[in-house]
């Protein structure tokens, strides 16, 4: 009897062990939906599966087809190169524009001149900006964001916060509202890494603030020194609301040294001992990321740098470009990698010149040719990713810079003409493109870069009614006039 039972006790615990392994699969599998991961049991979460989600029971779906196009394309109405003589020459006539100015009119599709009159190369302004804006789509690619980080040096408990050349970089979520495109800010960045670093048991660090992707003066040598007064900052991979002063007037004279010190506030009111005051140093090699926010992406920048003429934003984007290239993201090496880009897209930029992203710069030098080549490339259907440097011009009479002009002239033309606009001290442009009720389309180019001050707003004025008399004209070929 007693060996009976001593052969039964080892059965009875595989027994109890095989029983335990059972319930403790069958926790597991409900506690981590073993189950359904590996063998598909159970239902489907539809947050997390949509696609594997089947319809109920009965339903009958029609089935799919192709939608239709929102608009066909219209046939092609050739330029007549009449017309336009008869709406642009007496616009020229008198002294309003100057001794110097150069107009250009191309059919948008085929680039076939229809006008021309004036010098070849024109002081270009902020229609600079229209190649700055399709070289940063090219190199860069429309979707691509720019990150500013925060790296940590657990050796020398020092944490970095690194620039990343986000034009739009603000102080607060608050900053950016309703603004477009959206910001990312300074605030946020500062709660994500105070949980980074409470997660690894840190509370207490030195601050560095790194603004050495790009190189270089911060500020041209070629812009009047008065512009830091209240037209541009200097210019810099890091900063809070285009450096702007606290006062909302002027600009901080060290972006980066501001960014840092506005962000060390921030970390010290997320729960954050920062000691000592921020420092300029590149981030430690081996500093791991613990903190990040995101850019807008470069086609939403390029159109709010179109719209609005961002000074700033548009240099940002020319020192990206040179980084990018593999050449230097500064101000030369910016400017130098625009045109070369431009060049290589099929654009001819022989006696070109180029000294800064913006057009700032009074000794930039283009040609009509140049600006209107860049804006046939825009509308190009074989170009989509240049796509938002048309659809970034603002709007005659409706949007951006040229939200209140065009209120002389005919009135058909607010609407149809959108252009990048060009200003500068005695030099008054717009390059954009015109789209007549006859469906003419056409690619336009108006600088006048010796303007008398006597007449300065009169040549404005002017310029904006030649862009209007073509969006107003009926230029098409065989369009009554």
């Amino acid at each position: 009897m007693a060996r009976d039972q001593g052969h039964s006790l080892p059965v009875r615990f595989a027994a109890e062990l095989l029983v335990l392994a059972l319930l403790a699969a069958a926790v597991a599998s409900y506690r981590f939906d073993l189950g359904e991961r590996w063998f598909g049991w159970g239902p489907v979460d539809p947050a997390a599966e949509p696609a594997l989600v089947l319809p109920p029971e009965g339903l009958r779906l029609p089935v799919s087809r192709p939608a239709p196009a929102v608009a066909k394309a219209g046939a092609h109405v050739d330029v007549d190169p009449a017309q336009v003589a008869l709406a642009v020459n007496p616009l020229l006539r008198g002294k309003v524009l100057g001794p110097h100015y150069a107009v250009l009119v191309q059919d948008l599709a085929t680039g076939r001149e229809v006008f021309r009159a004036g010098a070849s190369s024109i002081i270009p302004a902020s229609t600079t900006k229209l190649l700055t804006s399709v070289a940063a789509l090219e190199t860069l690619g429309p979707t691509t964001r720019f990150a500013t980080t925060v790296r940590w040096s657990p050796q020398s408990r020092r944490l970095t916060l690194v620039g990343g050349g986000d034009p739009f970089l603000v102080r607060t979520p608050a900053s950016g509202q309703g603004l477009y495109p959206q910001r990312a800010d300074l605030t946020t960045l500062a709660r994500r890494t105070a949980a980074a670093l409470e997660a690894d048991g840190v509370s207490r660090v030195r601050l560095s603030f790194d603004d050495h992707l790009f190189s270089g003066p911060e500020v041209n040598p070629t812009w009047p020194a008065a512009y830091l007064d209240d037209v541009t900052s200097p210019i810099s991979a890091l900063w809070v609301d285009e450096a702007r002063a606290d006062s909302g007037y002027g600009f901080v004279a060290d972006p980066a040294a501001g960014a840092g010190t506005f962000f060390a506030r921030a970390l010290r009111q997320a729960g954050v001992t920062v000691v000592g005051s921020p420092s300029d140093a590149a981030a430690p090699a081996g500093a791991r990321e613990v903190a990040a926010v995101r850019s807008a992406t470069v086609g939403e920048i390029v159109e709010r740098t179109l719209a609005v003429s961002d000074n700033q934003a548009a240099e940002v984007l020319a020192r990206h470009v040179g980084v990018a290239t593999g050449g230097q993201g500064s101000f030369a090496g910016g400017a130098a990698a625009v045109l070369d880009t431009v060049r290589e897209l099929g654009v001819p930029v022989d006696g070109d010149r180029l000294l800064d992203g913006s057009g700032l710069s009074r000794s930039n030098r283009l040609s009509a040719d140049t600006l209107a080549g860049v804006l046939r490339l825009s509308e190009s259907a074989r170009r989509p990713e240049l796509r938002q440097v048309l659809t970034g011009l603002p709007v005659a009479g409706f949007t951006g810079s040229l939200q209140y002009r065009f209120d002389a002239g005919p009135a058909q033309a607010l609407g149809r003409v959108r252009a990048k606009t060009g200003t500068l001290m005695g030099v008054h442009g717009l390059a954009g493109v015109a789209d007549d009720p006859s469906g003419a389309r056409m690619a336009f180019v108006v600088v006048a870069d010796r303007v008398d001050a006597a007449v300065d707003l009169d040549a404005r004025v002017r310029v904006d009614r030649i862009a209007a008399a073509l969006g107003a004209c009926r230029c098409g070929v065989g369009s009554p006039s």
